[in-house]
């Protein structure tokens, strides 16, 4: 009924990228198109903090950037543009800006040390990198120094020591025009970083084509939920808590963008506390929580949390990694007028994929949920055989929403995405009414808090280390986080090595979340199998975990 022709998700079929592919005939044309559409808004947009921004300020600001990378630096379509910021209101603008022109906007991970930085700016040969001082200060640190590229502080501080590099504020005029240019809907728009399982991260590259029909996905599936649960669906303007980092495709795709196409208000924070974040839920009336299942977790703990009023709130979920069924059950009982809500998605998905929430969720707790229309799912063997419902294997996609490739990789590319289908790389199983169940991860990858933490990545910095002769990096079980980072590290004979010393070099390198809390040093080969392969499923019993 929702996707029904003539209808606002009327569904089409259309040739992207060679291969035959259903779309929503009313997505925009590009991202522009989207914002000039939320142009007509003058309401409170933002609120970050004690600070509240309306529309007409973040796209008044946003056009002053674009005015400014186009005149004063040169930037012209399909330009790559980094941003080097934490959450506030200037990445918005900052975002808006680049896509608005052609560019292509390079999110960095805001936790990066200046190495990891450093690749991300050299791999996307981006041209300018708007910074805020930390990330400023961490390239400063790089050894090296920063890339050759421009840096433009965007948002400064008070300990930020520009050396002379520019604040964008200081150039911008008070009116300027967007300068225009022709967007196809398959130009780039975005590169985002995701953990590599040789060392460096990939650069997935997107679409506007796969970025728009992603939230006309997202946008969809709210209103199928509309007529299954009436309750479901908020009837005054939505206000949506922003908990998560906008270099995530969470925040940047369903949530900041989401708001755009949804009309929703953000209430942003500077960092992630779960007393103020409950503050701001009452104080605002927020209506729609979006996280990681950890921040669920953390609101539901909160020494606060019987004090506010959250009777606002008709979904708390969000993605990033499985939500325990225990949890399910705690937010449908705990908040009055909330269901919960599950998102199966991927950077290489632009977040669109299974969604599970309200009652489906409390009857199916351990599913991620059934696929919008226009996404194809299938489950295969090793060989690529098709499997039947209920037997499990790898988890396949197919859709409009689909990044179109790895920036530079084309190798990577061919070996993920064949004829319009990404391997997932997870493993799992489709009943017969359609609800996916992921059983495991085909990747060698631990999933912290929604974070990625590829274990060859840091196994490669870790033998950087002198005293390192071979090291293990795996997760081990965690209720709160999903997973914790373990590490069994065998040091070099006559060699001292203690485990704060070799946390400290790793945090030198690499952002925080990446280095292991769990660890041991032996000075005993680690075990492996015939081939010489280290058996990591044995390395948790070091530790004390079974």
């Amino acid at each position: 009924m929702v996707c029904a022709p003539g209808t606002l998700f009327e569904i089409i079929e259309t040739e992207v990228g060679g291969v035959p592919t259903k779309v929503f005939a009313g997505a925009p044309p590009s991202l522009r198109t989207l914002y000039d559409l939320a142009a007509a808004r003058t309401d409170d947009y933002i609120i970050y903090e004690d600070d509240r921004w309306t529309m007409t300020e973040v796209l008044s600001l946003a056009g002053r950037i674009g005015s400014a990378l186009f005149h004063d630096h040169g930037v012209v379509k399909g330009d790559r543009v980094a941003i080097a910021m934490r959450n506030r209101p200037e990445w918005v603008a900052a975002f808006v800006a680049i896509t608005s022109i052609g560019a292509v906007a390079v999110p960095l991970n805001a936790w990066w040390q200046g190495d990891e930085m450093a690749f991300a700016l050299e791999d996307s040969g981006s041209k300018v990198v708007l910074l805020d001082g930390e990330r400023l200060r961490r390239l400063q640190a790089h050894e090296g120094g920063p890339p050759e590229i421009e840096l433009v502080l965007v948002a400064a501080d008070a300990e930020a020591d520009t050396g002379g590099i520019p604040v964008l504020g200081d150039e911008l005029v008070e009116q300027a025009t967007m300068p225009e240019v022709e967007i196809d809907p398959d130009d780039d728009v975005t590169i985002l970083y995701t953990s590599g399982t040789t060392g460096h991260p990939k650069g997935a590259v997107s679409t506007h084509r796969a970025v728009l029909n992603s939230l006309m996905g997202f946008a969809a599936r709210q209103a199928v939920n509309a007529l299954r649960e009436p309750g479901s669906v908020v009837s005054q303007t939505p206000v949506i808590m922003l908990p998560v980092p906008l270099f995530h495709v969470t925040g940047l795709i369903p949530i900041l963008l989401g708001s755009f196409v949804g009309g929703a208000r953000l209430v942003m924070t500077h960092r992630w506390d779960p007393d103020r974040a409950l503050e701001l839920i009452e104080r605002e009336g927020v209506t729609t929580f979006i996280g990681v299942p950890t921040m669920s977790w953390d609101l539901l703990e909160a020494p606060t949390f019987d004090q506010r009023d959250v009777t606002s709130l008709v979904s708390v979920g969000g993605g990033g990694s499985p939500m325990p069924p225990k949890l399910v059950e705690r937010i449908d009982r705990s908040f009055p007028n909330a269901a919960p809500g599950l998102g199966y998605g991927m950077t290489e998905t632009n977040a669109l994929g299974p969604q599970n929430s309200g009652r489906d969720f409390v009857d199916n707790p351990t599913s991620t949920g059934r696929a919008m229309p226009i996404m194809d799912l299938r489950v295969t063997d090793p060989d690529g055989r098709v499997l039947a419902p209920n037997e499990t294997g790898e988890i396949w996609f197919r859709g409009p929403n689909l990044i179109r490739g790895y920036w530079n990789q084309p190798e990577a590319t061919a070996a993920t995405i064949a004829d319009g289908w990404l391997r997932s790389g997870d493993i799992g199983r489709i009943d017969e009414t359609g609800f996916v169940y992921v059983s495991d991860r085909a990747k060698d990858m631990v999933l912290r808090g929604g974070e990625n933490v590829y274990c060859a990545e840091v196994e490669a910095v870790m033998y950087h280390h002198p005293a390192v002769y071979e090291a293990a990096v795996f997760g081990v079980p965690d209720e709160r986080l999903g997973e914790q980072v373990a590490a069994v590290v065998m040091t070099k004979p006559d060699v001292q090595l203690t485990e704060d010393e070799l946390r400290r070099f790793l945090g030198e390198h690499l952002a925080w979340f990446k280095v292991p809390t769990r660890m041991r040093m032996v000075d005993e080969p680690l075990p492996r199998n015939a081939s010489g392969k280290i058996l990591k499923r044995l390395l948790p019993t070091l530790l004390g975990q079974n």
